[in-house]
């Protein structure tokens, strides 16, 4: 193979095209154009340039980018230029001092770097320093952009895996309703092409986990999104770069999307829908502002293909409730547990199936949040099946008509937790989990008390532990059932004093 004499090192200024430095000696002698791009397989033979804060790299994957090829040279000081050369699959890094640039060929002589799970080859270049357009305004922000992910505490392993993933981690805070894979791609589509989506819950947390098809993307995304509110005041957006690199995506449903790849089945899941999201409105606090935080609710369970849309059937605001245990439920039972996610009006149970009841919520956006939550959850050892109804309204009994009990107004009920515009409860809705949330617990009432209190609820208390000011607690249960079988008993629960215990499911864990 022939050396090469002449290596582009420039860029011409308002040109793309490179300008050529003569040099008798790269340091790359023995390296052809066949070579560069991995396509000879022969051994590279290459002579050592002395040190220099010029790093040459070689080998590089035909879709590397810029950010991946700095993440190289981060986690070992200040990286001051790029230059990448596509055609020949290279690129010089330039460091900030030669010292930097030592420490990171030591390093890569012990630990072979790799972008996109591809081996790359590091030297010194010949060159003390890249004579490029210092104006270049892309380069420098992609220097600025990925520079602001490190810190120096950073390991090098991290700051390599941060920079250099096209993948995000997402994790929403105060999801007070149903994000959707659908609403994610929607907003994180503005920074670039969403190639793969996964959601799942963990540790009682809806998360994400969101490629796409360039780490600069990512990046952007990151530095754009993190912090922001997706609707009014709920669903807060947090956000990291995750370790992985590709996601592997077996089927196309509500819960993962390969965009890439329409052909994947639906599996388990739901099959994937073109939402028809409503209208949102766009407010300074939020990505899709919503007028009204539940108005969004239909347009979120919707995309998820779970429920009709508001105007078609079902959009009544009227559940039906199946595979009820008829021994032991009753409206009472019912109220308290669909009245953590709205306000509960009416509740019937079937006179001639009474494991079946319908609850009727204050509009279909409070029903589908209930329905999303506890369809498919277990009440009194059964697992219970809710749909919505094509019942407009609940109907109460004739006057003077006894329906032994079945029936109940709950209309002026003082336990409504979601009657006064902005309060605290809208934030803090979310599913079923072991852990409880208690609020307005006595002065007197100690850690024993309540143990025990819950544990004749028929349950096993796990663990327990007090806010600072001892007015909230959390209680876990050893299940989930069993945390909804304490919050139907002693939700509102007397303490004593007239104080009533406030009970609702928590996103933490003890």
């Amino acid at each position: 193979m022939d050396g090469i004499s002449d290596v582009a090192v420039g860029v011409k200024r308002g040109s793309d095209e490179l300008s050529m430095y003569n040099s008798p000696n790269t340091g790359m002698s023995g390296l052809s154009d066949g070579a560069s791009n991995g396509s000879d397989s022969k051994k590279l033979r290459v002579e050592e340039a002395p040190p220099s804060r010029v790093i040459h790299i070689r080998k590089l994957p035909n879709e590397a980018s810029e950010t991946e090829v700095i993440a190289l040279g981060l986690p070992f000081g200040k990286v001051t230029n790029i230059l990448t050369l596509k055609g020949k699959n290279q690129a010089f890094l330039e460091m900030g001092t030669e010292e930097a640039a030592i420490t990171m060929v030591n390093y890569y002589t012990t630990v072979t770097p790799h972008i996109r799970n591809a081996p790359v080859f590091i030297q010194y270049s010949n060159h003390k320093e890249l004579k490029t357009d210092a104006t270049n305004q892309r380069t420098q922000a992609v220097l600025q952009a990925v520079s602001a992910v490190q810190s120096p505490s950073s390991d090098v392993q991290d700051v390599l895996a941060a920079v250099s993933s096209p993948v995000l981690r997402i994790i929403i805070d105060n999801m007070f309703y149903p994000v959707t894979l659908d609403v994610l791609q929607q907003i994180f589509s503005k920074f670039g092409t969403v190639m793969k989506i996964i959601t799942f819950t963990k540790n009682n947390q809806f998360q994400a986990l969101l490629q796409f098809s360039d780490p600069t993307n990512a990046h952007q995304a990151k530095l754009a999104l993190d912090g922001q509110n997706i609707y009014n005041s709920c669903c807060t957006l947090r956000i990291d770069f995750s370790k992985l690199v590709n996601l592997n995506v077996k089927y196309n449903n509500d819960k993962s999307r390969d965009y890439t790849r329409p052909e994947l089945p639906a599996g388990d899941g739901q099959p994937a829908l073109d939402p028809t999201v409503a209208a949102f409105s766009k407010d300074s606090n939020s990505l899709l502002g919503a007028l009204n935080p539940l108005s969004a609710a239909a347009a979120a369970a919707a995309a998820a293909g779970r429920v009709a849309l508001a105007g078609q059937a079902g959009s009544s605001g009227v559940l039906l409730v199946s595979n009820l245990n008829e021994e032991m439920v009753t409206p009472q039972s019912l109220f308290t547990l669909f009245g953590v996610y709205g306000d509960v009006q009416r509740v019937k149970i079937l006179y001639n199936k009474k494991d079946s009841a319908l609850i009727q919520m204050s509009d279909s956006n409070q029903a589908q949040l209930a329905m999303s939550h506890l369809n498919g959850q277990k009440m009194y050892g059964k697992i219970i099946r809710v749909t919505l109804s094509k019942h407009q309204t609940v109907a109460l009994p004739r006057d003077g008509l006894d329906d032994q009990g079945l029936t109940k107004d709950y209309a002026n009920s003082p336990l409504h937790r979601f009657k006064k515009p902005g309060s605290k409860n809208f934030q803090n809705i979310f599913p079923p989990s072991a852990t409880l949330h208690l609020s307005n617990i006595p002065q007197d009432v100690t850690e024993d008390d309540l143990r025990l209190l819950f544990s004749n609820a028929g349950g096993t208390v796990k663990a327990f532990k007090f806010f600072q000011d001892r007015k909230m607690a959390l209680i876990q249960m050893s299940t989930v059932e069993e945390a909804i079988q304490a919050l139907i008993d002693l939700h509102n629960y007397n303490m004593g004093a007239n104080q009533h215990l406030r009970v609702s499911f928590s996103k933490s864990t003890i």
